[in-house]
């Protein structure tokens, strides 16, 4: 059912005059780019086998494109075409790709899978990719792979980087929940809105310096099915996740850690005002686009009132035909300002919803491994064990707290960094829009306040005249 694997073929040649680069992938056939619908939401709880049914907000760095063009404007997080290697050459070797969505019906569930489109740098630049090549990344054995996921593929993968790299800060996945009024279940929009998303995740993940080489996300891009859920099953079983979490959980009942250094007590109210203040602004966003929506609505009905009003006002037709007309540019524009609100800003602020949960989970994870060296020290202090074997403990301890303490530290850091500026993007943006928005409507009512001024003049000439 899902034909994965190498991808056999020579690939097409770079666009010439150009930036070195592969063809964009096509938008799905059923893809919608509708904006969200801003109904009230409920949270509907779904059960394991509709793991598939998760949200996630639309994306306007993930824009699709008809044709390459060296004008395109460049971002960190653009689909692999969109890439110039000769600016950034040694920053990025792994181009991924989700796309062409497939439904899945059997007996007992509906799901949806995704192609998964994997490509080193060496793949542009390599006319036999069929015959093999070597690549940068020594791990991958061709240049090019293929496979299908589905939703729980990714989950598994999320939770295999959070179990390998625990004071790592792992990008979000969709949720595992929907909002009714929001999409419908395998709706175009919904479904193209969680393609974006699981594009985002994992070229996120490509491009970070540590997550990029683990060996699980690896074995996601390229194993074909059947090896992908044999490797699924040598991981640690139920009884011992919860086993972990149990632990971690206790821990963090406990109270605070001691002695933890200043540096964490930061982050940790820091995030915690950047959560408040975020889940904020991600509720007013939404309140502001439903009730966009619902003011254009009612322009779309407005405007042809005027026009049935003419037929039956000679006097006055032009006037009101002329009115129809501006509330028609006015409403056109109102829906572009929406797309940009849907496709630029609530993505991102959304976005940053889900990674201020994911900081605060990082932060109590690394909380947990100084707990445990804590009590190691507390129990050696007080002689309740074996001195010798403790001493080793506490040793290995020391160094796991010291190497979760680095690993956070530099990931804040990145993480700080790509967050000011997609925040500062999305804001500009969001200002771009506006701007242009009230100049276009400005113009349109100014063009027929002088158009009207204009005809008044030229009756009264006509009444002066003999």
């Amino acid at each position: 059912m899902e034909a994965e694997g190498r991808v056999p073929g020579p690939p097409p040649l770079p666009p010439a005059g150009g930036g070195i680069g592969a063809e964009l992938p096509a938008i799905p056939p059923g893809a919608a780019r509708a904006p969200l619908l801003g109904a009230p939401a409920e949270v509907l709880e779904l059960d394991d086998e509709e793991d598939d049914l998760e949200v996630f907000s639309k994306d306007t760095s993930l824009a699709e494109a008809n044709s390459f063009s060296p004008s395109m404007t460049i971002s960190p997080s653009s689909m692999i075409n969109q890439y110039k290697f000769e600016d950034e050459p040694e920053l990025r070797d792994l181009f991924i790709t989700v796309d062409d969505p497939e439904s899945h019906i059997t007996a007992i569930e509906t799901f949806i899978t995704y192609r998964v489109i994997t490509k080193t740098k060496e793949h542009f630049f390599c006319r036999q990719v069929w015959k093999g090549c070597k690549t940068s990344r020594g791990e991958f054995d061709s240049c090019e792979y293929e496979v299908r996921r589905r939703y729980q593929d990714f989950l598994w993968l999320k939770s295999k980087l959070e179990e390998a790299h625990p004071t790592l800060i792992i990008p979000p996945l969709p949720e595992k929940f929907i909002m009714k009024g929001m999409v419908e279940r395998f709706s175009d929009e919904f479904i193209e809105t969680r393609r974006k998303a699981l594009h985002k995740f994992l070229n996120r993940i490509a491009d970070h310096p540590t997550l990029t080489f683990n060996e699980d996300f690896k074995i996601f891009l390229t194993a074909q099915a059947w090896e992908l859920s044999s490797h699924k099953k040598q991981g640690p079983g139920l009884l011992s996740r919860m086993g972990q979490t149990v632990r971690a959980v206790a821990s963090s009942v406990r109270g605070g850690v001691k002695n933890r250094p200043e540096m964490f007590t930061e982050m940790n109210d820091y995030m915690e005002t950047f959560s408040q203040k975020i889940n904020v602004l991600d509720k007013i966003a939404h309140r502001i686009y439903k009730e966009e929506r619902e003011y254009f609505n009612e322009m779309k009905e407005y405007g042809p009132i005027h026009t049935l009003w003419s037929a039956s006002e000679e006097d006055i037709a032009d006037s009101l035909k002329g009115v129809a007309s501006c509330i028609d540019k006015c409403c056109k524009a109102t829906e572009k300002r929406m797309a940009g609100l849907s496709e630029n800003l609530l993505p991102i602020l959304h976005e940053y919803v889900l990674y201020s949960e994911i900081l605060m989970g990082v932060l109590k994870r690394r909380d947990h491994i100084q707990s445990e060296l804590n009590s190691k020290i507390d129990a050696l202090a007080n002689k309740k064990a074996d001195k010798d074997l403790f001493s080793e403990e506490i040793g290995k301890l020391e160094d796991k707290v010291e190497c979760a303490n680095n690993a956070l530290k530099a990931d804040w850091d990145r993480w700080k960094q790509n967050m000011q500026c997609d925040m500062r993007s999305a804001f500009t943006n969001m200002a771009d829009d506006n701007l242009h928005y009230y100049e276009e409507c400005l113009a349109t009512w100014e063009s027929f306040l002088a158009s009207q001024t204009v005809d008044r003049h030229g009756e009264e000439d006509s009444e002066d005249r003999p």
